[in-house]
């Protein structure tokens, strides 16, 4: 079934919004207050253009929350469960927030760009107005502020070849999420070695958003002789992949530990930061839920709308916070959070739109990169 989504003032385009008008674009959602592309009309063609080649996304909507100023990185180090001073600048981390009861608010990428200045490269929620408070209850000197920055993603495995292209070899060593600050002639961008697939890839963070068409326009030509088309960041191969969707995999009293972050957080570091000792609690007596993967039996199902039961032995154990047709595996997969009193691996069922359907429990990722 298909949806409108009227566009108004309240909902902000991106600087690509108008290229990606060009390129064809057919559905839009709603991600931090902004129009983020979802499709354009070929899900199967645009999910192979990922697994197999170079595909481009408007992610703008990742919003930036920059912190300056003299206490810049007092605050980050308090919003952060990883040890800022240890972070180099140009390196990025991903990092999960967390309020003063553990619950999962964020699972943003922090990027160190000087001692004084860092970005928080956001999922969706409104995390500028935690920073904010946190900053006022402790009464630190910072500038909290959504700076003039959208990102554009490439993925897939020949992205690293698009990318030299236009920046040059030194981009291929870059590792995995650090950054460099540069110029695609005079466009000031950072590209940094990060993306929401497993397929490898840049994002390009623009800096001027008046120049988003050029920007767009330099990665298609670039592209072109790889084929390079329009896409999305990609249900069904972000799920084979096991990225965690905030909000989407994640309920409201979430926690690290059970929706598989725990290697994020470190509880052992002197520096404190929101929710420590909560976390500390939490990983002593152990998560109450776990995040599992799970094969649903039968013919393939349309992907899910909305969180489907998870039961065991007649009662709900947990939810499918996603379930898809995978089109590698070719067969019906969910990720789901699940009671720990449910043993794994014990037999369970799935309640459906379409009917109940068996479910095995099997671990995560469902896929590795490119063909099985």
């Amino acid at each position: 079934m298909s949806y409108e989504l009227p566009i108004g003032a309240r909902l902000r385009k991106s600087p690509f919004f108008a290229e990606t008008v060009k390129e064809g674009v057919r559905g839009f959602t709603s991600y931090n207050h902004m129009l983020m592309p979802v499709n354009y009309g070929d899900p199967i063609g645009e999910y192979w253009r990922l697994i197999d080649g170079v595909s481009m996304w408007d992610v703008s909507v990742e919003r930036q929350v920059q912190i300056t100023g003299p206490d810049a990185s007092k605050l980050t180090q308090i919003l952060v469960p990883r040890d800022v001073e240890k972070i180099r600048i140009g390196q990025g981390r991903y990092t999960p927030l967390s309020d003063n009861q553990g619950r999962l608010l964020n699972d943003p990428v922090l990027l160190k760009l000087d001692r004084d200045r860092y970005w928080l490269s956001l999922a969706d929620s409104d995390i500028w107005l935690w920073a904010r408070g946190v900053a006022y209850g402790f009464g630190l000197d910072v500038a909290i502020e959504e700076p003039d920055v959208s990102p554009l993603a490439l993925q897939g495995p020949k992205s690293f070849d698009v990318a030299a292209h236009v920046f040059g070899d030194w981009v291929r060593d870059l590792a995995f999420f650090a950054f460099h600050e540069t110029v695609i002639g005079d466009i000031p961008v950072v590209v940094a070695r990060s993306g929401w697939s497993h397929q490898g890839g840049y994002e390009i963070y623009l800096k001027d958003g008046s120049r988003g068409g050029e920007l767009w326009n330099i990665f298609r030509e670039a592209g072109a002789p790889h084929d390079i088309g329009p896409g999305a960041p990609n249900t069904v191969e972000r799920t084979e992949s096991a990225l965690l969707s905030f909000g989407t995999d994640t309920h409201p009293d979430s926690n690290v530990f059970e929706v598989g972050l725990e290697q994020f957080v470190n509880l052992d570091m002197e520096a404190d930061f929101v929710g420590k000792k909560a976390l500390r609690k939490i990983r002593d007596e152990g998560p109450r839920r776990r995040r599992a993967g799970l094969f649903l039996d039968g013919v393939q199902l349309p992907t899910a709308e909305d969180h489907w039961p998870v039961l065991f032995e007649g009662r709900k154990v947990g939810v499918c916070t996603i379930a898809v047709w995978s089109l590698r595996l070719e067969r019906n997969i969910a990720i789901a959070l699940i009671d720990n009193d449910a043993p794994e691996g014990a037999a369970l069922t799935v309640v459906t739109p379409h009917g109940e359907r068996d479910a095995e429990e099997t671990g995560l990722p469902f896929c590795k990169p490119g063909r099985p």
